[in-house]
């Protein structure tokens, strides 16, 4: 049997790939555990300064595999049960300082819409559809989509699409803040193909620049809400000098004041 979730780490690069393309890369039990396996590690290892999230077959992510759940979970014990092994490797991922970017072609869907948001920066194919559709069979947002959505979109918006059953297009997504980036390509497979390598562009951005500092960023921002205004201030001052006595800091702060010399001379 295929590993659920395919995972590798190249030059400081780990790609976390769903990989039940027939079933849309719905969670059943096998992926939820092997999903919170490997965003566990991956946010782990010293040697990944950036994580990549994509998925195989025609679409990212239908969310629950419905079939699985009615079929193989005994109530609504087992399914709250479920949910919190994917939502371990949720935590995993947005509590890290380690930036995350999602290559979501195709359909996203239910608590795919969680995956999705998971990320810090999300591209997505002009033919990608998004929405919540939970309602459509009696439930209710989980893997994060009511945390996260209000954030990303704004309350209206959110209400909007976990009361309706509408699904965003892809430009829809941009323009609501949903997703970053839209990506064209001539057919579906060849889309999915060029979302990929251009999620993998802003990973290697990442990874060429500073990406520990990058990465406290996004731990800045995910964080806040923790935080009083008070708080949050003398947080970004403790985390702006611990960055500033990192070797990394430290030869792009010498680099950059041997320019202003040379160009004020």
């Amino acid at each position: 049997m295929s590993d659920p979730v395919l995972f590798t780490v190249e030059a400081g690069l780990a790609r976390l790939t769903l990989n039940r393309p027939a079933s849309l890369n719905a969670f059943d039990g096998d992926l939820a555990h092997a999903w919170r396996e490997r965003t566990a590690e991956a946010v782990a290892r010293d040697d990944v300064r950036a994580i990549l999230i994509d998925a195989a077959g025609r679409s990212f992510c239908a969310g629950g595999d419905v079939l699985a759940m009615s079929k193989g979970m005994n109530g609504g014990e087992d399914i709250t049960a479920f949910a919190q092994v994917i939502n371990d490797g949720i935590l995993s991922l947005t509590s890290s300082a380690v930036p995350v970017v999602a290559a979501a072609h195709g359909t996203t869907a239910g608590g795919g819409l969680g995956i999705l948001m998971c990320s810090d920066y999300a591209v997505v194919g002009g033919r990608s559809k998004i929405g919540s559709l939970y309602a459509n069979i009696g439930l209710t947002p989980d893997l994060s989509v009511s945390a996260q959505l209000a954030r990303a979109i704004g309350e209206r918006r959110a209400l909007q699409l976990v009361l309706q059953d509408r699904l965003l297009t892809a430009q829809e997504a941009r323009e609501w803040g949903l997703v970053a980036e839209v990506v064209d390509g001539a057919d579906a497979e060849s889309e999915a193909d060029a979302v990929r390598e251009r999620a993998e562009q802003i990973a290697r951005f990442w990874l060429d620049g500073a990406a520990g500092a990058y990465g406290h960023a996004k731990r800045l921002v995910r964080s806040q809400p923790s935080r009083s205004f008070a708080e949050q201030l003398g947080e970004e001052a403790r985390s702006i000098g611990a960055a500033f006595d990192t070797p990394e800091a430290q030869q792009r702060i010498a680099a950059f004041a041997a320019a202003s010399s040379r160009s004020s001379s």
